[in-house]
């Protein structure tokens, strides 16, 4: 939203523990949950879809149907490939944590071809894919990952990202204190 330059309120949920009204809306219980007037959505892939066509400047989509295919895919792989270890490393006892940091960070290697094919993520200009990963780059510190020199590129592709101001604004002070600000 904050790609968007769209206002919003941000309502913290612990995901252990969710709310009655986020409970009475969202049959999964789950975060991100978007509330705008009358629709309730949830999932984040949905979500930001939903926001990029309902505010379409600036387009997060690729114009052209293969590369929205390919960006969709490559969401679709992070939410089922990466995320679950980003949670178990959170979440998990320390053999979980151990194996999910081990996994994430193979994942992160194996993807370096993908972070060098264009300056953002598998497209030219900044994409929904972005912010999807974005997220899981700013807490690989805090995550305990920390990536070989060869992924370099890893990390400075995430400081492209987190020098945008939308991305700083979009930072709650906990996500804040994951790690040093870019300068």
């Amino acid at each position: 939203m904050a790609a968007k330059g769209v206002t919003y309120e941000l309502v913290p949920v612990d995901p252990g523990s969710p709310p009655e009204d986020l409970v009475d809306l969202n049959p999964y219980h789950s975060v991100p949950t978007l509330v705008d007037r009358d629709l309730v959505l949830y999932a984040a892939s949905v979500v930001s879809e939903y926001l990029d066509e309902r505010y379409p400047h600036p387009p997060l989509m690729p114009v052209d149907p293969l590369s929205r295919a390919r960006l969709r895919l490559a969401m679709l792989r992070l939410e089922h490939d990466w995320v679950p270890h980003v949670q178990a490393i959170q979440n998990g006892n320390k053999a979980q944590a151990d194996a999910g940091r081990k996994r994430l960070k193979e994942l992160l290697i194996a993807a370096l071809p993908l972070f060098k094919a264009s300056k953002f993520f598998l497209n030219p200009e900044m994409s929904l894919a972005d912010c999807a990963i974005a997220p899981i780059i700013w807490r690989l510190p805090a995550l305990g990952i920390v990536l070989p020199k060869e992924a370099k590129l890893i990390e400075d592709y995430g400081m492209r990202i987190f020098r945008n101001p939308a991305y700083l604004r979009s930072l709650t002070p906990e996500e804040k204190s994951l790690r040093e600000l870019p300068q």
